[in-house]
């Protein structure tokens, strides 16, 4: 992977380029993004045949509970100031499904990185910022918060860093623990990736205790906005190449 490639989606990158893709960048991403839709056709196929992995797997109920220090009140304070119920409990669903996924595959995790990071990953969505991708708004938000906590440098940077990847598609494991399993949980809860491999009565006791709320409609609209507003940004890729409303449509949850 060159350089450019491997930079695309973090911290510096949104802070250098707003978000905005280069055509080299597009090309970089399109790979990524057939696998993952490859991956997703084959998981939810195996889901409708009930042959999925999730059916079998065991998630403790203790590894779902929120963490509580300063950083994650401050963190979910932030988030019920700032989103929409239906994103506020999008939000917590993208925490539990993460924290889930990272137990299936025994991955040790920050869970109040993890935790913060959820929370304030949609926070800047929309964009307030003509041509300058969300999820800057959204690291400027987690910048504050930890800020306030006294949270050391190297931490904030691993939370705000997960924040800018995580709608980049197949964020790997090598990004760290908590870039990877927010994108996967957030993943869970928006399009149904990697929803085969949890526990069906885990899947609906997360909606159960945040209810969606219209959550498809919403983010879908909420999506549309940032597309517009940001025409060479990430997400209007992902609604020009990967078919993105269609796949949020389809997604296994109802709302």
């Amino acid at each position: 992977m060159n350089t450019a490639a491997a930079d695309l989606g973090t911290l510096s990158w949104v802070d250098r380029t707003g978000g905005q893709l280069s055509a080299a960048d597009r090309r970089s991403l399109l790979g990524p993004l057939a696998r993952t839709h490859a991956i997703n056709a084959a998981g939810r196929l195996s889901m409708l045949a009930r042959l999925n992995t999730g059916r079998r797997a065991q998630v403790a109920p203790s590894q779902l509970v929120p963490p509580s220090s300063a950083l994650t009140r401050a963190a979910a304070e932030q988030a019920r100031r700032r989103l929409s119920p239906a994103l506020l409990n999008h939000s917590y669903r993208t925490f539990a499904f993460g924290a889930a996924l990272g137990a299936l595959e025994g991955l040790t995790v920050d869970a109040e990185l993890l935790f913060a990071a959820a929370m304030l990953h949609d926070t800047g969505l929309p964009t307030s910022d003509r041509n300058v991708d969300f999820t800057r708004a959204s690291a400027r938000v987690a910048r504050d918060v930890a800020e306030d906590v006294g949270l050391s440098s190297a931490a904030t940077e691993t939370m705000r860093t997960a924040i800018t990847l995580h709608h980049s598609p197949d964020v790997p494991l090598a990004r760290g623990p908590v870039a990877y399993l927010l994108s996967a949980g957030a993943g869970v809860d928006v399009v149904g990736l990697r929803s085969w491999q949890l526990p069906p009565d885990l899947l609906a006791e997360v909606v159960d205790q945040h209810p969606r709320l219209g959550f498809k409609d919403q983010f879908t609209a909420a999506f549309r906005t940032e597309a517009a507003l940001v025409p060479r940004g990430r997400v209007q890729f992902l609604r020009r190449y990967g078919a993105f409303d269609l796949a949020i449509k389809l997604a296994p949850f109802r709302g």
